[in-house]
């Protein structure tokens, strides 16, 4: 399709972080460009509310500061970015362990000391991990071997032992499945980014990240409580009966509007996860730290205000504790009482504030895993997300500059 007076080259359906990063460099390839968002604010997944006076994000969420799109599409000052202390408490049946990144300079070595959280054998293989996946380039990541994560630990050296007491708790929060099969390709990657930067949290909520990407759009570019309909062959129809059309079109919503507009895209399962905030009077632990549960009674919890003081009122603790699938009923109980345990807290004062489930969190990754996919989908039709990628940050704005790569040489021929 030609250019035509008033018609924009793009549209782009969907305000998540692929759809902005795809905005945002269609406009630097000088191409007109305008974004559709059904709801009332950018973000996606990605975004926090206020909440009787607390910051809520929409379901447990933390910010890599190593991501290379991450550095090159924001400026981190900006965020007022508070960090979580590097490293997990992991709560075991024979008391709180800590796992310390010893990568990071400290003094202490917390549990990982032989007879202790790790034998001999296990801290070798960590050093050898450890050490391979944070300085090899991550093109040699990539194009290794892929398999299960939990065949690449075994094949790494890690006792099941250990692989029980800290893996597989720690990556069922980063990978939201519990029985390790996410590839060990995308498990090289994330735990290179882990060692590399610092995991933290926006001063203003998690939602701070996709508003600072809108920002650096031109005026005009992002419209909110924008519904597409359907994608017609000029550009995209509205649940009202109007067409608008443009030259391309970019499909950068979520699964369910995504199998929608494109019914023949094969999308992978998701995973499902829930999130229960609580709010008590005091902290149960005042360190900003991400504890996990060798029983898996939920894949983390966190003391949020420790992180960010502002996601609690004064006087009030914020508590955030993440399982896998859906609310259930009489489950918030039962968590209630392993927290009480966790924390080694009364809870029984806490508040429940509100509980958040995420039904499409983050797409299952089992190998062989396609780390990149091209966003062509048809001619003038184009789809970037998390779910072309790696399921993370980093893997949403990667796909949502592909997009736009592969749009600008089209239109340009």
């Amino acid at each position: 399709m030609t250019a035509k007076r008033g018609v924009p080259d793009v549209l782009v359906v969907g305000g998540g972080l692929a759809g902005l990063a795809c905005a945002r460099d269609l406009v630097g390839h000088g191409l007109t460009v305008r974004l559709l968002e059904a709801s009332d604010g950018v973000g996606g997944r990605m975004r926090s509310d206020e909440h009787e006076g607390f910051v809520v994000d929409r379901g447990f969420q933390v910010f890599n500061t190593s991501y290379p799109q991450v550095r090159r599409r924001l400026a981190l000052r900006e965020l007022r970015l508070r960090p979580f202390t590097p490293g997990v408490l992991v709560h075991t049946e024979d008391g709180p362990m800590r796992f310390e990144d010893p990568t990071r300079g400290s003094r202490r070595l917390g549990d990982l000391r032989p007879g202790r959280l790790a034998g001999t054998r296990d801290l070798l293989a960590l050093a050898a991990l450890s050490g391979r996946d944070m300085l090899a380039p991550a093109g040699w990541l990539k194009h290794g071997e892929d398999r299960t994560t939990r065949t690449a630990l075994a094949a790494a050296g890690f006792s099941e032992e250990f692989v029980e007491r800290f893996f597989r708790p720690f990556l069922s929060g980063v990978f939201l499945e519990d029985q390790l099969e996410t590839s060990g390709r995308v498990f090289h990657l994330v735990w290179r980014s882990m060692l590399r930067g610092t995991l933290c949290l926006p001063g203003a909520g998690i939602g701070a990240v996709p508003r600072k990407l809108a920002e650096a759009l031109p005026p005009g570019v992002v419209n909110l409580g924008s519904p597409v309909a359907a994608l017609t062959d000029d550009g995209i129809g509205t649940d009202d009966g109007d067409e608008h059309p443009a030259r391309a079109v970019v499909v950068a919503t979520g699964p369910g509007p995504a199998a929608r507009l494109l019914p023949a895209l094969g999308l992978p399962d998701y995973r499902v996860v829930t999130t229960y905030y609580h709010a008590a009077p005091r902290t149960p632990l005042a360190e900003p730290v991400l504890v996990t549960d060798t029983r898996r009674r939920f894949l983390n919890t966190c003391v949020l205000s420790e992180v960010v003081t502002g996601y609690a009122p004064p006087g009030m603790s914020l508590i955030a504790t993440s399982v896998l699938g859906h609310d259930q009923e009489g489950r918030e109980g039962w968590l209630r009482d392993a927290l009480a345990e966790v924390y080694g807290t009364v809870t029984t004062d806490w508040d429940l504030l509100t509980v958040r489930t995420v039904p499409d969190a983050l797409p299952a990754m089992p190998p062989p895993q396609p780390l990149s996919r091209t966003a062509r989908v048809a001619p003038g039709r184009y789809v970037c997300g998390d779910h072309r990628a790696t399921g993370s940050v980093q893997g949403a704005l990667a796909s949502g500059a592909r997009a736009a790569r592969e749009v600008a040489a089209d239109l340009a021929r």
